[in-house]
């Protein structure tokens, strides 16, 4: 069942949180909340740690998927957390990196070139960004110390469908999708609250057309094999099944630019499971919904499939998120 959060004609029987924001703006379903930003930090992880002590503060986010909000994701709200990022230089990745550094959250990255870290998101301080050179596809660089003291992990690895040059150095979709996702979880600490997977649609149905013709040189059958194998791992996850990726990627930009990107006229989210969604979605939608499941309980051990429509969406509000997450749960 899918799910897309609208105003019906019986809004008494609509949560608080969406009766408050029909009063203030009857004309609309969502609003997202955004609020200033401070400052935030990083450090380059090699063998040994080189701490780089200056900072750079961040703009303010305008109205954009992965705006800061002020409850369950403050600063004191998110210490306990540490968050690694498994391909935190792609698309999606890099836009949850900037999204979870404008809440102050402890991250930590692995890289295959841990210099895009300072391009992409400025010199900052070991306290926040801890930044590891690694790769998934090799199990012998998932050395155990970059998971002390993780507690969550997202992983949005891949590559494109089709020969490209991102296959180049054996990047394809057996290495990446199933060999390294399978690698990762076996490098995984069993004391991890929450993995959070990006796969695609269609992973279940790659033998039917038109997803058939997706899966030609078999992305669809590895993000299938890579997803049972976090299903079957006994960790706990969450795995979000992307629609066709929009808006970016935002490849080589910087901080700042990152965190005043925005989803445009596609802010609405549609959540659904089953593997019956189809069409596109932000990569700012999935960021942020990568981001959500990792607090929201009835998310784990569940998939979820996202699209993004036009119209306003959920923004960064927990709540929201948790009741679209609840609304798409086959019961």
């Amino acid at each position: 069942m899918a799910s897309k959060l609208q105003i019906p004609p019986f809004l008494g029987l609509l949560p608080p949180s969406i009766q408050r924001i029909h009063k203030t703006c009857p004309s609309i379903s969502l609003v997202a909340p955004s609020r200033p930003n401070q400052s935030c930090c990083y450090c380059y992880y090699y063998s040994k740690p080189v701490v780089i002590k200056s900072r750079l503060d961040v703009h303010a986010v305008q109205e954009t998927v992965q705006s800061p909000i002020e409850d369950s994701n403050s600063p004191s709200a998110l210490s306990s957390k540490s968050v690694l990022v498994i391909g935190g230089s792609g698309g999606v990745g890099q836009l949850i990196v900037a999204s979870l550094l404008s809440r102050k959250m402890k991250l930590r990255l692995l890289l295959r070139d841990p210099e895009k870290a300072n391009t992409l998101f400025g010199e900052q301080d070991q306290e926040i960004l801890q930044v590891w050179k690694g790769d998934t596809r090799n199990p012998e660089d998932l050395d155990p110390s970059m998971f002390e003291g993780v507690t969550h992990v997202i992983c949005c690895t891949g590559t494109t469908a089709f020969p490209s040059r991102r296959w180049d150095g054996d990047n394809t979709p057996e290495r990446v999708d199933w060999e390294g996702v399978r690698n990762l979880v076996n490098a995984l600490p069993r004391t991890l609250k929450r993995l959070v997977l990006v796969s695609s649609i269609g992973v279940t149905k790659f033998n039917e057309l038109p997803w058939s013709i997706m899966n030609l040189f078999g992305v669809l059958k590895y993000k299938k094999m890579g997803e049972d194998f976090v299903r079957e791992s006994g960790l706990p996850f969450t795995i979000i099944r992307a629609g066709r990726l929009t808006d970016g990627p935002y490849t080589s930009y910087d901080l700042n630019t990152l965190l005043r990107a925005t989803a445009g006229k596609r802010q609405a989210v549609i959540i659904g499971q089953g593997d019956k969604l189809v069409g596109e979605v932000s990569r700012l939608v999935v960021a942020e919904a990568c981001i959500q499941a990792l607090d929201v309980e009835s998310t784990e051990g569940e998939i979820f499939e996202i699209n993004s429509v036009e119209g306003d969406g959920p923004g960064s509000d927990p709540q929201i998120w948790q009741e679209l997450f609840n609304a798409a749960r086959i019961k």
